[in-house]
C-alpha cells in the first residue's frame, strides 16, 4: 500500500475521506465526489482515494471516469481488490465485457472464493454470449433476435452506447421507427456527435421516407467518422432511391407508361429494407400495370405493398380497382370494406356500395354472356344475337341428338329467350343494369316459355317458321 509521505497533510486528506464517506451513506454523491476530488488533491498517491471516488462516480452514472479513477487505484497498488472489483464493473456497465473478465479474474487470483468476482464474471460471460447470438441473428437478418440479445446484455451494460446503437438500429429494420429513435436521440442528448447515433436517426427517417432529411444525418455521421461504411451505403442507396423513384413519376405523368414501369422496378431493386418505400414503389408499379392493362400484376403489385404496410389504403384502393375490372367482386368487396373501416368517407362508401352491387349482380345470369353481346350493345345488336342463338339452340334443330343433348340445348335455348325477353324491354333492362330483383317486376322466370318469346319475334308477316319435313328434319319457312 502506498501512503503519502507527510503526515499532517495524510491527515487533513484522511479527514476529507471521512467527509466523502458520510455524504455517500447519505447518498448525497455530488457532495461525496467534491470530497473524495480533495483528499485526491491533499494525497494523490492514496489508491482507496480514487477508489472511493470511482464508487460514488459509479453512482452518479459516470462510468467512463469511474473507469479511469478505478484503473488509477489499481496502478497505484496492483492488490487493490476494490479497484479491480469497480474496474470489472464499469467495464461491464460499458459494454466491455472481455476487459470485465479479465478485472474479475485477477480478483479471484487474490481471493478464489470472492463471490461477487464469480457472480460478476458469470455475467461477463452472459454478455459475450449475448453478444455471439446477436451477431448471428444480425447475418441471418433476425432483428427480433438481436433486439432480445440487446435488452438481455442492457440489463447488465446499461451504459453501452454500441449495445443500444445496435438495439435501435434492428429496431429501425423492424419497422419500429418511434422505439429506434427515442434510443438514438437518448445518446445524442449525452453525445451530439456519435456517428452511429446520427446513422440511426438518419436511418429511421430514410425508412419513413423522409430522404432529404435522412441525407443530412447520414452526411452528418460521417463527418464525423468518414469510414462509416453504413452511412455511406445508406447514404448512397437514399440518394439512388430518390433519383429513381423521381424518375418514375416524370416517365408516368409524360404518359411513358412501359418507361415507368421499368424505373419503378429497378428503383425496388435498390434496397429491400425500405419498406415504406418500397411499398410505395410496388402501388405505384401497379397503378402503371393497371395502365398497361396488366392487371394481374398489377394485382400483385398491390398485394406485395399491403404485405409490407398493413394500413396502406392507396394499395388496397388501387387492387379493389383492378379486382372490379377482372370481376372479382367477392374479392373488390373485401378490400373495400378494409378501406372503409379505416377511413369512413363518403367516396369510400360509395366505392363500397357500388362494388357489392356489382357482387350481386354477378351471383345472377349473365344475360349479356347468354346472348354474346357487350354490356353496351345496341338493340338491334341484341336481336341480331337473340336470332342467331335461338336459332341455334331451338330444340327442333337437335332433335336428333342424344337425350341429355336435347336437354342441354332445350336449357340454353329458354335461356337465350329469358335473356332477350329482359335486354329487349328497356325498363327491364333497366332494373337488370341497375342490380334490381326482376322479380318486383312481375317477372317470374320460373314460368318463362321461350317458344312464346320465338314465336312473337319469328312469327307474322316478313318472318319464318319452323316446318316439318320428315322425322328428325325441319326447313325456314319465310311468310
Amino acid at each position: 500500500m502506498i501512503f503519502c509521505i507527510v503526515f499532517p497533510f495524510h491527515r487533513e486528506a484522511e479527514g476529507f475521506k471521512e467527509q466523502g464517506n458520510a455524504f455517500y451513506v447519505k447518498k448525497d454523491y455530488a457532495e461525496a465526489f467534491n470530497y473524495y476530488t480533495k483528499a485526491i488533491d491533499m494525497c494523490p498517491k492514496n489508491p482507496s482515494y480514487y477508489g472511493n471516488r470511482a464508487a460514488t462516480l459509479m453512482m452518479l452514472y459516470r462510468y467512463r471516469e469511474a473507469l479511469e479513477d478505478s484503473q488509477q487505484a489499481v496502478r497505484l497498488d496492483s492488490t487493490f481488490m476494490k479497484g479491480h472489483l469497480r474496474e470489472g464493473k464499469c467495464h461491464l456497465s460499458l459494454g466491455n465485457a472481455m476487459a470485465a473478465k479479465r478485472c474479475f479474474q485477477r480478483v479471484l487470483e487474490l481471493e478464489s472464493d470472492n463471490s461477487q468476482a464469480q457472480q460478476e464474471l458469470k455475467n461477463a460471460e452472459s454478455i459475450l454470449e449475448y453478444e455471439r447470438m446477436a451477431e448471428i441473428g444480425f447475418e441471418k437478418r433476425d432483428f427480433r433476435m438481436v433486439v432480445f440479445c440487446m435488452d438481455r446484455a442492457l440489463d447488465l451494460s446499461s451504459a453501452c452506447h454500441r449495445f443500444k446503437i445496435l438495439k435501435s438500429e434492428c429496431l429501425a429494420l423492424l419497422g419500429q421507427y418511434p422505439e429506434a429513435q427515442s434510443v438514438a436521440s437518448d445518446i445524442l442528448r449525452m453525445d451530439s456527435t456519435n456517428a452511429d447515433a446520427l446513422y440511426v436517426r438518419g436511418l429511421c427517417l430514410y425508412y419513413e421516407d423522409c430522404i432529404d432529411k435522412a441525407v443530412q444525418f447520414f452526411v452528418q455521421a460521417l463527418r464525423m467518422a468518414p469510414d462509416h461504411d453504413k452511412a455511406r451505403l445508406a447514404c448512397r442507396n437514399a440518394k439512388a432511391l430518390k433519383a429513381k423513384k423521381e424518375e418514375g413519376n416524370k416517365a408516368f405523368k409524360d404518359g411513358n407508361y412501359e418507361s415507368a414501369y421499368e424505373l419503378y422496378s429497378d428503383a425496388l431493386t435498390i434496397d429491400p429494407n425500405n419498406i415504406k418505400t418500397n411499398a410505395k414503389l410496388y402501388c405505384n408499379r401497379a397503378t402503371v400495370g393497371s395502365k398497361l392493362k396488366k392487371l394481374d400484376q398489377a394485382i400483385e403489385d398491390c398485394t406485395k405493398a399491403i404485405k409490407l404496410d398493413e394500413i396502406y389504403v392507396k394499395a388496397y384502393l388501387r387492387r379493389a380497382q383492378c379486382y372490379m375490372e377482372t370481376e372479382q367482386y367477392d374479392e373488390a368487396v373485401r378490400d373495400y370494406e378494409k378501406v372503409y373501416q379505416t377511413e369512413k368517407t363518403k367516396e369510400h362508401k360509395h366505392l363500397l356500395k357500388n362494388a357489392q352491387l356489382e357482387l350481386k349482380k354477378s351471383k345472377r345470369k349473365d344475360y349479356y354472356k347468354v346472348l354474346g353481346v357487350d354490356k353496351n350493345a345496341t338493340e338491334d345488336e341484341i336481336k341480331k344475337a337473340y336470332r342467331k342463338r335461338a336459332l341455334l339452340h331451338h330444340p327442333d334443330r337437335h332433335s336428333s341428338a342424344s337425350p341429355e343433348e336435347q336437354k342441354e340445348e332445350e336449357k340454353k335455348f329458354k335461356e337465350v329467350g329469358e335473356a332477350f325477353s329482359v335486354l329487349s324491354d328497356p325498363k327491364k333492362k333497366s332494373r337488370y343494369d341497375s342490380g334490381q330483383d326482376l322479380e318486383d317486376d312481375g317477372m317470374n322466370m320460373g314460368d318463362f316459355d321461350a317458344n312464346n318469346i320465338f314465336k312473337a319475334f319469328f312469327g307474322g308477316p316478313g318472318g319464318f317458321s319452323f316446318e316439318a319435313s320428315g322425322p328428325g328434319n325441319f326447313f325456314f319457312q319465310f311468310g
